[in-house]
């Protein structure tokens, strides 16, 4: 058990009658909604001025722990966003808060079998924050934060509060696309702060692409030298990739990347010569290219030595490997592919030969220890998936059918498809994303476990900075909720409405551009960038 206490004293001063009488008694509410929460109107103060984070004499965890004493500075500028000395009308008696893990871990990463489960008790005179890892306490700290408001005076309060609380599925990710516009290294950190409000666990990074290849790869450095946009301002360095492996462990957020292959693969090609497969016209090469060539050992072996590479740099336990809209018109015009082609005894179905090539890359993911997710195309391609693969839903219709099928022959599940909101329209479009019931398909309950969450996708076609962030926030906090709360407890969207505008300003308020959902205002407006 991870214990976290924060001891408030209650207001005693009868001068302050006359300001509390006319207060509105505020229940604010936690966004993504907890498993249980139980609130009344009874509140405390609490004073900047002499609030702070202490470890408890029996912890595990004591200074030092990079991940909570990282933590308790975050969140104490963010519960107290415009402290100075002075600031606030009230003065609270000291306030203790006192700490105490049983085990540590604070110098590891999430998991896939991390425990986020938390208990918060926010009582007169004092708060408790039990959690079984730093994970599940960064969790309750977010949501300990959400529950602390400012009164039109400037003094901070937070109500009587009860939270039992565990995510309901273990993978709740977001996917940026880097490749078809280079993010900068602000937008993906900022990305992954607002991530951790929303309570989001991984961040998918789908790094490279037909486009541009802006990973900047120890083994094969032409891959960027020649691949990206621009070989020295539009890559990401290892110590780039380092920065957010660490901006993310520090909010308990996993970072899975995707090199997709065989397609996706142009950018590839630039500086990796004899990797793609040369496509004809009239008998003769046209100087085009087609997809990774999965007739030749040398591919094999230039996969091999990437994917140690990716073990070596990214220490999630997960590599995405894509698999999805591979073409095969330039397969089918090269005679050195038909030629292999008749050799394994394929014939003309060239889905066989995609098969080929992904057995092969998910063997050797699986000979390093790592566990394979790939894009829906693999599976409908009835190829021989290792068990412990995890298959990701892309395709927008008939989602429900495809889990049915997928859990059915006993693989696991992301759900994305109802959640590519780089698509957009006029009006309130979070509510679609909202409605979505991952587990609501034909099958055992067995079946339905097999689905251990879903993605947000934010793909890049018409996103760069200038307009990621209200793109993705606050739209993506649906997805948020729907993979974090109770089914049963949030599917009435109007009654979400109220809580995600306060979110929504809350966001604001903590720098993250946010767009409107709705006419209105925040009390804090959005104040620079």
């Amino acid at each position: 058990n991870l214990c976290l206490l924060f001891f408030q004293s209650p207001v005693r001063s009868c001068l302050l009658l006359v300001v509390v009488s006319v207060c509105v008694q505020q229940v604010h509410g936690v966004w993504p909604l907890p498993q249980q929460l139980h609130q009344s109107a009874d509140r405390g103060c609490l004073s900047p001025q002499r609030f702070s984070f202490t470890y408890g004499r029996d912890s595990a965890a004591q200074t030092g722990c990079s991940v909570l004493d990282a933590a308790f500075k975050r969140y104490f500028s963010i519960i107290f966003p415009d402290f100075t000395k002075g600031s606030g009308l009230l003065m609270c008696e000291n306030q203790s808060n006192r700490l105490s893990v049983k085990t540590g871990g604070c110098d590891g990463y999430p998991d896939e079998d991390s425990d986020e489960s938390y208990n918060l008790s926010v009582s007169e005179g004092q708060a408790v924050l039990r959690s079984v890892t730093v994970w599940g306490a960064l969790r309750g700290l977010e949501s300990f934060s959400q529950l602390v408001y400012q009164d039109d005076y400037g003094s901070y309060f937070i109500n009587k509060t009860e939270i039992v609380d565990f995510p309901r599925f273990a993978f709740r990710g977001l996917l940026l696309d880097t490749s078809r516009h280079y993010l900068p290294l602000h937008a993906i950190l900022k990305t992954l702060d607002a991530m951790a409000y929303s309570k989001f666990n991984v961040f998918h990074w789908h790094i490279v692409d037909d486009p541009s290849f802006p990973y900047q790869s120890r083994t094969f450095p032409d891959l960027s030298n020649k691949g990206a946009f621009h070989p020295f301002t539009h890559i990401y360095t290892q110590s780039d990739v380092m920065r957010v492996i660490e901006h993310a462990r520090m909010r308990g957020i996993r970072v899975v990347p995707e090199f997709d292959s065989p397609g996706h693969t142009q950018s590839w090609g630039k500086g990796q010569p004899g990797l793609l497969t040369p496509c004809y016209k009239g008998g003769v090469p046209s100087g085009s290219f087609g997809p990774v060539d999965p007739t030749i050992d040398t591919t094999y072996k230039f996969m091999e030595s990437l994917l140690k590479e990716v073990k070596f740099v990214f220490p999630d336990s997960y590599v995405h490997l894509g698999g999805d809209e591979v073409s095969f018109a330039c397969w089918q015009s090269n005679p050195n592919v038909r030629k292999f082609m008749e050799k394994m005894g394929f014939g003309k179905d060239f889905t066989k030969l995609e098969s080929f090539y992904m057995e092969s890359i998910m063997n050797m993911t699986a000979a390093l220890n790592r566990t394979s997710i790939v894009w829906q195309d693999v599976f409908d391609y009835h190829e021989r998936i290792p068990q412990d693969t995890v298959l990701e839903i892309w395709k927008g219709e008939k989602y429900q059918a495809e889990l049915s099928r997928m859990t059915q022959a006993g693989h696991r599940v992301l759900l994305s498809a109802p959640w590519y909101i780089n698509h957009i329209s006029y009006g309130q479009d979070w509510r679609n994303s909202y409605a979505v019931q991952p587990q609501n398909f034909s099958g055992t309950e067995e079946q339905k476990k097999l689905v251990i969450g879903g993605e947000v996708a934010m793909w890049g076609e018409y996103v760069d900075a200038t307009n990621l962030t209200p793109r993705l926030w606050p739209r993506a906090c649906a997805a948020a909720e729907r993979l974090w709360s109770n089914e049963e407890k949030t599917l009435n969207a109007d009654l979400a409405f109220p809580r995600l505008e306060e979110f929504r300003c809350e966001l604001l308020r903590r720098g993250i551009q946010a767009e409107p959902l709705f006419v209105g205002h925040c009390k804090h407006e959005y104040d620079g960038l």
